[in-house]
């Protein structure tokens, strides 16, 4: 059974609660942190839903009265890596030759509500943007595990809407990835986490991705495009570290980001003087016109073409540092 819930300040108080027909109904107990959450509110969360479904009397918060907070709150931010075929060749890979899964982590600081202001350091030229489908994790793991179809419930304890910021500067010419990625406010996630069940874990196969700036369409794909799906992802993670209850799985984005290199334009850049070369690489990238400027403003969804599985809107502004509100 699918379950929405939100992690929220309401009156000073920070609070979950379960999200039903657009209106958001508080849990009694204090949750601290997303792992505590997952292992000690998780079942409070379904009886809630149930509660409400069955039409008992249950109080209600208003939306617009709230502050949402990330629905993620501490771990590990695990990520993947070119798992979508288009954006690999938007990578400048060729994907018939990609046979591994790319690893990477940002930093947990990275991590802000879904509806934060994305601040651009005023360094970075090449900022781009990731929708991302986010694996909540709800089972710790300390040593290899085969995930398929018949425990991957048990790893995946729910899913978000993710954004892998990235400046795409730093992570070329300094060959940092790490770096390039975990800027504060570089890892917006939510509003919403939504709970899975067993039955519930054919949806992550199903999900309509889609990031828009300034309302144009940038990228628009289906989960059902994953290069290196959930269980195999999962499986692998755990040949070389461990997981922990509430650790972020990003899954990867699909093609439309700002970067557009082709292997050529690749080899071209790397024959080049290194005095001059990252300087050329960042005059050619700029020509796109797609990376984003303060003032730009973003949507991101994650739904199911049923409508019983919505992420929410996650919804954010660039922001220079001197205008940042954090």
């Amino acid at each position: 059974m699918i379950c929405h819930v939100m992690h929220f300040e309401h009156e000073q108080q920070k609070q979950w609660g379960v999200l039903v027909d657009q209106q958001l109904y508080p849990l009694s107990a204090s949750y601290p942190t997303t792992a505590y959450f997952i292992e000690h509110g998780r079942e409070a969360a379904y009886r809630l839903q149930q509660d409400i479904r069955e039409g008992v009397s249950v109080g209600s918060v208003d939306l617009a009265e709230i502050q949402e907070l990330s629905p993620v709150t501490s771990g590990r931010v695990l990520c993947q890596g070119a798992n979508y075929r288009q954006h690999m060749i938007d990578s400048g890979m060729n994907p018939d030759d990609k046979k591994y899964n790319m690893f990477f982590t940002k930093s947990s600081a990275s991590v802000c509500p879904g509806s934060s202001d994305i601040v651009r350091p005023t360094h970075i030229e090449l900022l781009d943007y990731e929708v991302e489908l986010g694996l909540v994790i709800g089972q710790h793991v300390s040593a290899t595990l085969e995930v398929n179809k018949d425990n991957l419930h048990q790893l995946v304890a729910g899913i978000v809407i993710t954004n892998d910021v990235s400046a795409r500067d730093i992570q070329f010419s300094q060959s940092q990835f790490y770096k390039s990625k975990s800027y504060r406010t570089f890892c917006p996630v939510g509003p919403v986490l939504c709970l899975l069940q067993q039955e519930d874990m054919h949806y992550l196969d199903e999900l309509q991705l889609e990031l828009k700036v300034n309302g144009e369409t940038r990228q628009q794909d289906s989960s059902a495009n994953l290069v290196f799906k959930p269980a195999e992802t999962l499986s692998e993670f755990s040949q070389v570290g461990d997981l922990d209850i509430g650790d972020l799985v990003l899954t990867g984005t699909p093609h439309g980001c700002a970067l557009q290199i082709s292997p050529s334009f690749i080899k071209q850049v790397y024959s080049m003087p290194e005095d001059t070369k990252w300087e050329f690489f960042k005059t050619e990238q700029k020509k796109n016109g797609r990376y984003l400027e303060p003032g730009d403003e973003l949507t991101l969804t994650i739904k199911s073409d049923d409508g019983k599985l919505d992420l929410g809107m996650q919804k954010n502004q660039i922001c220079s540092p001197e205008h940042a509100t954090l």
